[in-house]
């Protein structure tokens, strides 16, 4: 038996990247995938490639947005009736130009925020019901370890990242009573298909280096811990940062 046989699991932010590398791992153990992303083109071209015993489909979805949140959960539950897993992925990040915080616009500083932060806020607000009628609900929000590193040049980015790892921890004591477990999957560096024009090769030179397996991360090194947290293995695990990233830095 694979270790997500049965179960609904939400992942937003799907259409590209390590949101995609994550549905379509989902789907090969046997779970039944939402991708929820903005870009319906890009994630339905995920589904078209997922192989395994699961079942994906495509969703559009703002998560910055409370109205398009509630429209996902109608249509799970009258598809699914039930949500027994969401990750929390979608995020602004390789479109961020790097500049000193006092340089970052009001405009810049509320798309990150939006999507970074509120996002996993509205998308378990509004899909909590279908959570709680799980039997063993778990949410993963994707934090980052730039949070610990402090980077220079993403404070925006860092801020919202910095607040879902506190959010995790307050939605895990909220929703300890109905049984739902909430951790957070922390990368560090993790280079995809999805162009980043802020990181010069000196800078990831350096990140390598820094780290304790000199290898760059795929998106395939953060899967095993998503399955792992999603899965029966992890049902007494919640509150929980675990970082994923090479030994580049040690809670």
């Amino acid at each position: 038996m694979t270790r997500l046989d049965g179960r609904t699991v939400v992942v937003t932010g799907a259409a590209q990247g390590i949101g995609a590398a994550y549905a379509r791992r989902f789907v090969a153990e046997g779970a039944t995938v939402v991708l929820a992303d903005r870009n319906a083109e890009g994630a339905e071209a995920v589904v078209a490639g997922t192989d395994g015993p699961g079942k994906a489909v495509a969703r559009p979805l703002d998560v910055a947005d409370r109205a398009s949140c509630r429209e996902l959960a109608g249509w799970i539950a009258d598809t699914y009736g039930r949500v027994d897993g969401v990750v929390n992925n979608a995020a602004v990040f390789s479109t961020i130009t790097m500049k000193p915080f006092w340089e970052i616009t009001d405009e810049e500083w509320d798309r990150v925020l939006s999507v970074n932060l509120r996002g996993p806020w509205l998308v378990v607000s509004e899909l909590l019901d279908l959570l709680r009628r799980s039997d063993s609900a778990s949410v993963v929000n994707i934090g980052s370890d730039a949070v610990q590193l402090g980077r220079p040049g993403y404070l925006h980015y860092v801020a919202g990242k910095g607040g879902v790892h506190g959010m995790t921890w307050s939605m895990a004591r909220e929703l300890g009573e109905f049984g739902i477990r909430v951790n957070t999957l922390s990368p560090g560096p993790v280079y995809t298909e999805v162009p980043r024009e802020t990181v010069t090769p000196a800078q990831r030179e350096a990140m390598l280096a820094a780290q304790c397996l000199h290898r760059p991360a795929e998106p395939d090194d953060m899967i095993g811990t998503a399955v792992f947290l999603l899965s029966g293995d992890a049902t007494y695990l919640t509150g929980q940062t675990i970082s994923v990233n090479g030994g580049l830095v040690h809670r």
